[in-house]
């Protein structure tokens, strides 16, 4: 019995390393990754130079992400979560319990301050790619559209909870949501202008301020 349950142990131990050590080159692979597309650009990071970056195969980040584009998409998307243990659309989605339209725009101006640094340098990367790399155009349309439905599910919560003023339309409403997170915005101002985070947030909160109760 004891040389039974000894090797059962063994076999978990050995189990947890390796998956400990899959998700520590999960992890450092995107790290890499990111920091080589704001470095030199989508298009002129490679497959190859992620991978001996990072310490993986090349062949490892085809089986996981098919190329170079799914891991990009795997990179914005982790910026999209957030720097919280609870991901940052989760959290937004919880803010429509709100019981005022101001508690629900200055929890979304806070949102702004955490996931813009993240991922607006990403979205401006392919942005400036996506002019001659198709790939890259592709992933820049794909994570745009995405946050114009989820602009349009906010501007319609917002109706559905009696916070917008009158006048305004769920259209509207989801255009001024869908400029306050764009990421040129948060270039202009806080990139390029010197704003700090802070100040870029309570933009954002006194921007849907225009079209709130």
């Amino acid at each position: 019995m004891g040389p039974r349950s000894s090797s059962v142990k063994s076999r978990t131990y050995d189990g947890t390393r390796r998956q400990e050590r899959a998700s520590a080159a999960f992890r450092r692979t995107l790290d890499v990754a990111e920091r080589l597309f704001l470095e030199t650009g989508y298009t002129a990071t490679t497959v190859a130079a992620i991978s001996k970056a990072a310490g993986v195969s090349a062949a490892t980040i085809y089986k996981t992400y098919g190329g170079k584009a799914g891991l990009a998409r795997e990179v914005c998307q982790r910026a999209l979560r957030g720097g919280g243990v609870i991901p940052a659309q989760i959290r937004s989605d919880a803010l429509r319990d709100s019981a005022t339209a101001g508690e629900v725009a200055e929890g979304w101006g806070r949102l702004a301050t955490e996931v813009a640094p993240r991922v607006a340098p990403l979205m401006l990367v392919l942005r400036q790619a996506g002019v001659a790399d198709a790939e890259a155009e592709a992933l820049y349309e794909e994570f745009d559209a995405q946050r114009l439905q989820r602009m349009t599910d906010n501007a319609r919560f917002l109706q559905r909870a009696g916070f917008l003023r009158d006048g305004v339309t769920v259209t509207v409403a989801r255009d001024v949501l869908w400029f306050t997170t764009a990421s040129e915005v948060y270039e202009l101002l806080v990139m390029r202008r010197g704003w700090s985070r802070a100040r870029f947030g309570q933009f954002v909160t006194d921007t849907i301020g225009t079209i709130t109760r």
